[in-house]
């Protein structure tokens, strides 16, 4: 599993935060960019219950081979077909590695480990996937540099390719099939699901949800906005060091975080991650040179400081044997509201990018509200010696 997360992460993030500038190289308008983002978080609401149910069915070695030739397929469509369109086409199957392996991971977790321990092992795995997060956008900035937007972007994307493949090799000869699995069990209706959800998950869905608006508002923009609107306009390698930046500075908290939030309450720490949420798109529209821009690319980092807190939250509340399931039901429904703030932000941004940025603000200021007010705490669980 670590190799994959590493390999397929890698392959995956060098071109992930370019897509907006390889979109407009390659002819595509603001709208395209925004329709980009939204079918982004569309298509991780569509895959994330049958990623969960697919866990549970198949067990993770079959799920996971299935996903990643998938992935595989998208890199290889962008490679060969250098227009938007194909972009798009390609993203609806490489956009399916992130969907299938979150729910299975977050099962594998709550099933394996105490829930004294869930934090942590969710923040160890957080800490790993960021580590191609911070590599990925420096080495794909060098690329653009040195082949220009369209033919740099194209390249990332071929090299996601052989890294998919060495992964794919890699799993089938690791990774091995609990067989206490019950096929069976797995529930292929999500509307089923929905009454395994508790009422406190169901309001923790809600905050969720309204501080996502605040994140994807302005996704899909951040880049543009600092290599194309700014006073004083950042480089494509510049922009990578600043997502490395981002990166560096969640990797530096989930350690500590996830050892405290599994001494304690969690709903502090949840709601100091919406609160870094709230802060970026405000702090970003004050943004305009490459220093300035670190501070805000360290907030944007800082706001991973309760995310794995909030994960192991869904594994805590949710029953024994229906995790996976569960996990990527809470995704499917999330991500279902939030692909329209993305599509929104598009129309927003071509109001101003003030408008945008602003408007993602108020969002995070209603979901940190709601938390606060209607979010239910975890007590410590018990200590295992």
């Amino acid at each position: 599993m670590l190799a994959m997360v590493v390999l397929v992460g890698m392959g995956e993030r060098m071109a992930d935060r370019f897509l907006p500038i390889y979109i407009l190289a390659v002819g595509g308008s603001s709208l395209a960019v925004g329709l980009l983002g939204s079918l982004e978080n569309l298509l991780g609401a569509l895959y994330s219950f049958p990623g969960g149910y697919l866990s549970d069915r198949w067990g993770p070695r079959r799920a996971l081979l299935f996903f990643n030739l998938l992935a595989a397929a998208g890199f290889l469509l962008v490679v060969l077909v250098p227009v938007w369109q194909a972009l798009l086409a390609g993203a609806v199957l490489f956009l399916s590695w992130s969907a299938i392996s979150m729910p299975a991971v977050m099962g594998l977790i709550g099933q394996t480990l105490p829930k004294s321990k869930q934090v942590m092992g969710v923040s160890v795995h957080a800490l790993v996937r960021r580590i191609p997060m911070a590599l990925g956008p420096m080495l794909g900035g060098v690329l653009i540099a040195w082949l220009g937007e369209r033919d740099g972007v194209r390249a990332s994307f071929g090299v996601a390719f052989i890294l998919c493949l060495i992964s794919m090799v890699i799993q089938q000869r690791l990774i091995h099939d609990d067989p206490q699995r019950v096929p069976a069990e797995a529930e292929a209706r999500p509307w089923r699901m929905w009454q395994w959800m508790p009422p406190s998950l169901r309001r923790l869905l809600i905050a969720d949800v309204l501080v996502r608006f605040c994140e994807q508002i302005p996704h899909a923009f951040v880049v543009i906005w600092c290599m194309k609107v700014i006073a004083t306009p950042v480089t494509a390698v510049e922009f990578g060091e600043l997502t490395a930046i981002e990166m560096l500075s969640a990797i530096a908290i989930y350690i500590p975080v996830g050892w405290l939030a599994d001494k304690g309450g969690k709903k502090s720490f949840v709601l100091v991650t919406f609160l870094f949420f709230t802060l970026f798109p405000l702090a970003l529209l004050h943004a305009h040179s490459f220093w300035s821009l670190v501070v805000v690319f360290i907030i944007r980092g800082l706001k991973e400081f309760g995310e794995p807190t909030r994960k192991a939250m869904i594994l805590e509340l949710a029953p024994e044997g229906k995790k996976a399931a569960l996990f990527g039901l809470y995704y499917l429904i999330r991500d279902m509201f939030v692909a329209a703030a993305a599509l929104g932000g598009a129309f927003l941004w071509q109001w101003g990018p003030e408008v945008n940025l602003y408007t993602a603000f108020l969002f995070g200021v209603l979901g940190t509200f709601w938390f606060a007010w209607k979010g239910e705490d975890l007590p410590p669980p018990p200590k295992v010696t």
